[in-house]
């Protein structure tokens, strides 16, 4: 496990701490929520939508 976690939200740190801190300061039982606390957005939307747009801009570059 990590001694430290970064919170990133649109490529901005957030919040930083450890699993405990970031549960304590957003008043969640576990990091999915204290991250749904600090950004409101739902992870697996938004990872999802960055990955497949990540994909097709390589796909793009490599000119398929």
């Amino acid at each position: 496990m990590a001694g430290r976690i970064a919170v990133i939200d649109h490529g901005r740190i957030v919040a930083l701490g450890s699993s405990a801190e970031l549960k304590a300061r957003t008043g969640t039982s576990t990091l999915e929520e204290a991250f749904l606390a600090l950004t409101g957005t739902e992870i697996r939307q938004q990872s999802t939508d960055a990955s497949n747009r990540m994909r097709r801009m390589a796909r793009a570059r490599r000119g398929r």
